[in-house]
């Protein structure tokens, strides 16, 4: 079994103990072992701030830029690796296809944004504003880097695509980064931390890694420093409300819960093209990484009258996904990412269901695979009162 270790201080070190073995999320079986225990934050923080900001800070917007380019084009050489890893995610090759090629795709759009600015480090933004009648007294902003580091705290779902998004945003500002992924599925983010590491592109220090929980790893922040967390909503204001980042300014990015929603229109006919699509866009949500997309519609919006046709038309959908191991041809619908994520839909579901009628719940019928893996059937209900039943 492998152990998924941490890049920091300029190596790579395994933390003391196990804090979560990660399992196939399609076979069950284990396959690696995570710990972030024991690491120093204090030292990693300045690491960054000492080794890798200054060395970015000495770059150009243009020298950033051509660097996350070649980066990006690297990536996409080795990205055969990447999927390979992903299919333990539980995730088929169109949803891997999202989370790597997507990722990468970040790093080709903040590159080319380097057109935008001088080839200098820092920017002049705007106009001189004149403040006195003679000109004694004028102001004009300079956007420099800060000399801190960003710490980004990212979700289970995105391993590949929740790192590179946002550290393709402050290589491009000069700003090093420490990525903290999911310990669920940080196997997959070391994969790419890897290959990033030995293409030596980045300079030292620009990017560290904490594959475990990561307890402590805010706890040294100071006012240079920045932290971006995408997860639960209760997670985040936990954290975003810790006393040390109100007293010393930290800046807290919370990409949190969303609920999403697709509204029909109360004009469209079953033969509009516009139903064909709500009802096609509605099944694909529910059923691509698995449902498990911080953008996938939670909540569909239909007009009465048409409420029994696209209850139909979703669940004659549904029931044509064919779910099991992605490997397997035909297969259009892997499993969560873990197991412990099946315990955490139940629960939610049995918070709906107090008030909501469950019309679609299928038994797991799997191709290619077992119900050791973390599998979970599409589930469709309806709420015939929204403004009476609000569980919802």
């Amino acid at each position: 079994m492998n152990t998924v270790k941490n890049y920091i201080l300029g190596n790579w070190e395994a933390g003391s103990g196990t804090e979560y073995t990660a399992r196939h999320a399609i076979t069950g079986a284990d396959i690696a072992t995570v710990s972030s225990k024991g690491l120093d934050y204090k030292a990693i923080l300045e690491y960054g701030r000492s080794v890798g900001g200054p060395a970015l800070r000495k770059m150009t917007f243009q020298e950033r830029g051509r660097m996350l380019k070649v980066l990006a084009l690297h990536l996409t050489a080795v990205k055969r690796q990447f999927y390979d890893i992903s299919w333990a995610t539980g995730a088929t090759k169109v949803d891997s296809w999202i989370d790597i090629e997507g990722g990468i795709g970040n790093l080709f759009a903040n590159a080319s944004l380097r057109r935008q600015f001088p080839d200098l480090p820092y920017y002049v933004e705007g106009e001189v504003a004149r403040l006195s009648k003679e000109g004694t007294f004028i102001g004009h902003h300079i956007m420099v880097p800060r000399q801190g580091v960003a710490i980004h705290i990212n979700a289970f779902n995105f391993p590949i695509w929740g790192m590179l998004e946002k550290i393709a945003v402050n290589l491009m500002a000069g700003v090093p980064a420490i990525v903290k992924p999911s310990e669920y599925t940080s196997y997959l983010t070391e994969s790419m931390v890897k290959a990033i590491i030995d293409s030596k592109i980045l300079p030292e220090g620009a990017l560290q890694l904490v594959s475990g929980k990561g307890h402590g790893i805010i706890e040294h922040v100071d006012l240079q420093d920045v932290i971006t967390f995408t997860g639960s909503a209760a997670t985040g204001q936990m954290l975003r409300g810790l006393p040390h980042l109100n007293e010393r300014s930290v800046p807290f990015n919370l990409e949190a819960d969303s609920l999403n929603a697709s509204v029909l229109g109360p004009d469209v006919n079953l033969e509009d093209p516009e139903f064909a699509l709500f009802v096609r866009e509605l099944a694909n949500e529910m059923t691509t990484k698995a449902g498990q997309k911080c953008t996938a519609i939670r909540r569909a919006m239909v007009p009465e009258h048409l409420l029994p046709a696209v209850q139909d038309a979703v669940i004659a959908r549904l029931q044509k996904t064919v779910i099991g191991d992605p490997q397997t041809e035909g297969v259009r619908m892997g499993a969560l990412a873990t197991h412990e994520q099946i315990g955490r839909v139940e629960a939610e579901m049995n918070k709906l269901l107090v008030e909501q009628e469950l019309v679609h719940n299928p038994s797991l019928d799997l191709i290619g695979a077992t119900e050791s893996g973390a599998f979970y059937a599409p589930k469709l209900m309806v709420n015939d009162d929204p403004f009476n039943k609000t569980a919802v």
